[in-house]
């Protein structure tokens, strides 16, 4: 089983930073790949960056798509899940994530306005409260939720630079990669 996520829709400029926020929580919650619609080069750059730096490389996929819908009902046709996460869904309080482990999870979330259609061709709309928010505190909370806080301690194995927990200033370990002529 794996999870993937759509972010469907980017407002160039405007977004830039959140779609970014979208992918690195896709990254460090436990996705293995995210598919965007709409973005452009320097989004890509930053996340590939990210996973260079803190590793990721070998585990963790960025796709740019053009149709969304195709990516969709394929993911159906291979007896994926498709969930939606909206604030218009069922509070996710009133509903249980124990998903068959065999089943791939493809998780919608939008930038703008969602078109009426995903909400018909999801398996599930689940609302992360339902209340305006974002998008990203939505998709970590599910993540977080789904994993049992399990991918808070996960660490990329082909990671350059890793965190040293301390209870105070900021510790990080450098791995030092040898270069090849």
């Amino acid at each position: 089983m794996s999870i993937a996520v759509l972010r469907l829709g980017h407002r160039f400029v405007r977004d830039d930073r959140t779609t970014t926020h979208v992918a690195l929580v896709s990254r460090a919650f436990g996705c293995k790949k995210i598919f965007m619609t709409d973005v452009d080069d320097s989004i890509l750059k930053t996340i590939n960056k990210v996973c260079d730096d803190w590793g990721g490389s070998n585990e963790f996929d960025i796709e740019i798509i053009q149709d969304w819908r195709s990516l969709i009902k394929s993911w159906k046709r291979n007896n994926g899940i498709i969930v939606h996460l909206t604030m218009y869904g069922i509070n996710m309080e009133h509903i249980t994530l124990d998903y068959e482990q065999e089943r791939n999870i493809l998780i919608v979330i939008g930038a703008s306005k969602v078109p009426k259609e995903v909400y018909f061709m999801a398996d599930m709309n689940i609302a992360i409260g339902n209340q305006p928010h974002s998008e990203i505190a939505a998709l970590a909370i599910f993540l977080d939720r789904f994993f049992h806080g399990k991918e808070l301690i996960y660490s990329f194995q082909d990671a350059k630079m890793k965190i040293v927990p301390s209870s105070r200033g900021k510790r990080v370990k450098i791995r030092k990669v040898k270069k090849s002529n």
